[in-house]
């Protein structure tokens, strides 16, 4: 299936976008040119040769600060969608091999979870638990689990009908061979994509959570806390936000392109390239044979 993603171009341009961001989330400490902490006399400055991008309103460099919380905000995203994918995952899918009780339990936590308010729950949580980020992201990851379980539990039912399954499970197969060796390599399309679009899913709320105040306190940068910093001068700079709102943005645009692109790779469009590929290598070696026919210097013809 990867060299099928590999061949579609909206794979191509979310891996490409992808990289880019993963480059500035390892090396944006690095890159930066200022200290991202340290203010200066020029405060809500324009963009200049010295300050690409501006300073904030008590003169640190908006690029470095920027930079500098790429990592934070980055990071975070794929903690929650760590999170999520464990706490999702496993139960949906030994929800359909456990049996009545615990299937019922799991369904009953799920729609407990769907049900709260997603910010109100994530807010509340954090000031019982600490307003810390390993807090907010166990929260927020907690709160996206029943995406994975949904997803998970319903691909592997439609697999556990399949009659291989079943015959494995008369010869006398146990449940977790039959997971490792059937259902895991069936569900896993539906999960990447389900990751994928939770990648960007949560780089918005730690965003928001961030812009709020909630796990990562000022004056740590992160792209939600320098969008709330530019939100109280926006007379003097209107073009402020426009700048980590863009990042987010291709964050955003390159995990849902990347869901598309898997989707399509596992589906019909994969198939059609697959037998695409196979129909030109079969025409291509009948042309090879038909021209070995017709060759009249072949010394092996009569």
């Amino acid at each position: 299936m990867i060299r099928t993603l590999l061949r579609l171009t909206s794979a191509r341009v979310a891996l490409a976008l992808l990289a880019i961001i993963a480059v500035v989330a390892v090396l944006g400490p690095v890159l930066a040119p200022y200290d991202p902490l340290k203010g200066s006399d020029r405060t809500l400055a324009g963009p200049s040769a010295s300050h690409l991008l501006g300073t904030d309103y008590i003169g640190r460099d908006v690029l470095s600060r920027i930079l500098a919380g790429a990592p934070l905000s980055i990071l975070s995203a794929l903690e929650v969608a760590g999170i999520a994918l464990v706490l999702g995952t496993i139960p949906g899918i030994l929800s359909v091999y456990l049996g009545s009780v615990f299937e019922w339990l799991s369904l009953r936590v799920v729609d407990t979870f769907i049900a709260l308010p997603f910010l109100v729950f994530a807010v509340a949580m954090t000031a019982l638990l600490g307003n810390g980020i390993t807090q907010a992201m166990i929260v927020v990851g907690m709160l996206i689990a029943p995406v994975f379980y949904r997803v998970s539990r319903a691909a592997t039912m439609s697999v556990a009908r399949s009659q291989y399954v079943e015959a494995a499970s008369i010869a006398g197969a146990s449940t977790s061979w039959i997971v490792r060796s059937h259902v895991w390599s069936k569900v896993l399309p539906s999960i990447a994509v389900t990751l994928a679009t939770t990648l960007g899913i949560g780089l918005v709320v730690i965003s928001s959570l961030t812009f709020l105040g909630i796990g990562i306190q000022p004056p740590t940068p992160t792209w939600g806390g320098i969008l709330a910093s530019d939100l109280g001068y926006l007379a003097q700079k209107p073009y402020a936000p426009v700048f980590p709102t863009l990042l987010i943005l291709a964050a955003v645009l390159a995990c849902n392109l990347l869901a598309d692109a898997i989707r399509d790779a596992a589906g019909e469009t994969g198939r059609a390239l697959t037998g695409e590929k196979t129909a030109r290598s079969n025409r291509t070696r009948r042309l090879a044979a038909l021209a070995e026919l017709a060759d009249p210097t072949d010394p092996s013809r009569p």
